[in-house]
């Protein structure tokens, strides 16, 4: 079939007009398993679209993809495990003490009220506080040996401390809690720093073995949960990632290695499911410019 110059010369103008912004345009990466050395796994996801909307404005995977990371409304936290058994994860905060490395707190741990996220089994300890921490009523005097141990640490003088300071400057804050505001503020009970412990081990009296960290439990909802027993484990098997459209009100996607998404999984047939293209897996400048190339030679026929 032949068309008249003009016919193709305007087509054309129309078709460099609607495609180009397409290769100028850089499209969000796809979604990831891995984020830095993690596994990532709905809930959670490594960007826009992935993983459950509900996870998403709290985790995503920093631009590099080395580190997954934690953000509320008091800083973002490098994410260093996730247990997906035990709805488990843990946070390493800049500001927070270990036995190698102490200091004195410039910022505030939060957690955002909002978020299905609450503080799990983590044990405190403030370090650096106006002595005596008997009157602080949240210390738990069982635990002082605790405070004995950590204070064996050379690290200490970096928090202003002396070697083997008096251990009535520390405090083991069991079970720790949040402010109204939902967060830990040191300065309101009068201490520098803090460490927290996730497990001593089998090292109970030695804090250079001990597991640092801050361990979160992060809930799912029933949609969540719908959504994993439904069609998330059927989409991870067959080898997709679980996410969500937002345009089309956030509902469930598979976002395939193959550049598109599905409402199923990649396996299935795509004359029977939906396939569609979304922020978090949108078509790359080279299959724009196959379309393209393919239309402009339909017209040149």
């Amino acid at each position: 079939m032949e068309h008249p110059l003009s016919f193709i010369l305007f087509n054309l103008f129309l078709l460099i007009i609607l495609f180009t912004p397409q290769f100028t345009i850089a499209q969000g990466p796809a979604c990831q398993s891995t984020c830095g050395t993690l596994q990532v796994k709905y809930p959670f996801g490594t960007g826009d679209g992935c993983g459950s909307p509900r996870f998403q404005p709290y985790v995503t995977c920093k631009p590099g993809g080395e580190q997954l990371l934690l953000t509320t409304h008091t800083g973002s936290y490098p994410i260093t495990s996730i247990s997906y058994t035990t709805s488990t994860l843990t946070i390493s905060p800049y500001d927070m003490s270990t036995c190698l490395s102490m200091h004195r707190c410039s910022s505030i741990l939060g957690l955002d009220w909002a978020s299905p996220f609450q503080l799990g089994p983590s044990t405190f300890i403030l370090i650096s506080c106006t002595p005596p921490t008997s009157s602080l009523t949240l210390c738990d005097p069982s635990y002082s040996h605790l405070c004995a141990s950590l204070y064996t640490c050379p690290a200490v003088v970096s928090a202003g401390l002396p070697l083997f300071p008096p251990t009535n400057t520390c405090c083991v804050y069991s079970p720790a809690n949040l402010n109204g505001k939902g967060e830990l503020d040191l300065r309101a009970l009068k201490c520098d720093g803090y460490a927290s412990v996730v497990s001593m081990g089998e090292y109970p009296t030695d804090p250079s073995q001990w597991e640092y960290g801050v361990a979160l439990k992060y809930v799912n909802g029933v949609l969540d949960n719908n959504i994993i027993d439904t069609k998330c484990n059927t989409c991870e098997m067959s080898g997709g990632m679980c996410g969500y459209a937002p345009q089309a009100g956030d509902s469930f996607v598979c976002v395939c290695k193959g550049g598109y998404n599905t409402t199923m999984d990649c396996y299935s047939s795509t004359q029977n499911q939906g396939v569609f293209w979304s922020a978090a897996s949108s078509p790359t400048g080279e299959i724009w410019f196959r379309l393209l190339a393919g239309l402009i030679l339909w017209l040149l026929t």
